[in-house]
């Protein structure tokens, strides 16, 4: 249905005589907000794969097509190809 998928980076580089190596991570409020934006996208993504089977089922060529652009646009915001909103003002 769908290729591609987003996994987490490997932590077997960061494991040393059985401990994990950790670092402090400073949290700011926009790194939060950004966090927070990502996961949702990436909900919303994961939401569009299943509407997408649903619609596939039922044999709704037009919502599939449809579904899947958005499935791709998302994928592209999360990879950072293009931005989540545009400009309107601009126009």
């Amino acid at each position: 249905m769908f290729s591609g998928s987003v996994c987490p980076p490997s932590v077997s580089d960061c494991v040393v005589k059985n401990t994990v190596a950790t670092m402090p991570i400073l949290l700011t409020q926009g790194s939060v907000e950004k966090a927070r934006t990502e996961h949702n996208i990436a909900y919303i993504r994961q939401m569009l794969a299943e509407l997408r089977g649903i619609a596939e089922s039922e044999k709704a060529d037009m919502l599939c097509n449809l579904i899947e652009m958005a499935y791709i646009e998302l994928g592209d915001v999360l990879d950072g190809c293009r931005p989540l909103s545009a400009d309107r003002t601009s126009r």
